[in-house]
């Protein structure tokens, strides 16, 4: 349960992406989308591809999730973009509730900077209170120097920490993850390959789009695109995956994602989509 908060989010997730591959150290339509201009077989191995320019970021919508654990309500999370500048912000919240609430309280805030041209992280804070754990993080992506710098404090000792990790050019990170997903062609049978970072030491994720099906969560029934996604390298190889939904239309909203761990499965449906 250490991990709830982080699994919360998924995503990102990919909110839900982050979920098993960083523990830690490593429909409603929204405007319409163009597809990049580049396919995964044209790409590198390991690879963020930038958004073409015709692409319209979801911009002033809210994602309202309910989570379930093993057919418990578990909690609720929200994830939010909006455009800062050149960048774009994504907020997201986890919070536990019910049966899982008087197990393992969980109240964590997340906010993630990345460029609106190329996709690559610049800056994640969180605030996560797990259980007894109380920390604040923030992680800034340095890319002239090809490092990651990640400085926590523990809010019940004191503590701190400074750590720097070297990355490649562009990364991804736990928070931003599912919009990147979001912005690909994601074509049945195509596979994806891109780095991730959550502070530690980065990890290469792969995402494959596996079908078609048809999803009911609270807010409808809708059309979707499965997409499978799973650490290839680094500590968490072969220990998790993550399935997103995403609405089979230009929009591709996530409407549902399922994160299946060794300790169980985490399932978000999507409840509300909000938009200013």
């Amino acid at each position: 349960m250490r991990n709830f908060v982080i699994s919360g989010l998924a995503l990102l997730l990919c909110g839900m992406l982050a979920v098993s591959l960083s523990p830690g150290q490593t429909g409603a339509p929204s405007q319409p989308q163009g597809s990049p201009s580049a396919t995964v077989s044209a790409a590198p191995a390991s690879q963020i591809i930038p958004p073409p320019p015709n692409y319209h970021f979801p911009n002033g919508q809210t994602y309202v999730y309910t989570v379930e654990w093993h057919l418990f309500t578990a909690g609720n999370a929200t994830v939010k973009l909006e455009s800062a500048g050149t960048d774009e912000r994504v907020s997201a919240t986890a919070d536990s509730s019910g049966v899982v609430n008087a197990l393992y309280k969980v109240h964590d805030r997340f906010e993630a900077l990345f460029s609106a041209h190329t996709f690559c992280s610049q800056r994640v804070t969180k605030h996560t209170e797990e259980g007894s754990h109380q920390r604040d993080t923030v992680i800034v992506f340095d890319y002239a120097r090809g490092k990651s710098v990640l400085d926590e404090k523990n809010l019940k000792t004191g503590e701190s920490k400074h750590v720097g990790n070297d990355i490649p050019a562009c990364v991804t990170d736990v928070v931003s993850g599912f919009y990147y997903l979001a912005s690909l062609p994601l074509e049945t049978g195509d596979s994806y390959t891109f780095s991730l970072n959550d502070g530690g030491k980065t990890v290469e994720v792969t995402a494959r789009v596996e079908a078609r099906e048809r999803v009911k969560v609270p807010l409808g029934t809708f059309q979707t695109i499965r997409v499978k996604a799973e650490a290839t390298s680094g500590p968490m190889k072969g220990k998790g995956s993550v399935f997103v939904w995403f609405t089979d239309d230009p929009n591709r909203t996530p409407v549902q994602m399922r994160s299946k761990l060794g300790w169980g499965t985490l399932l978000f449906r999507m409840q509300r989509l909000e938009k200013q």
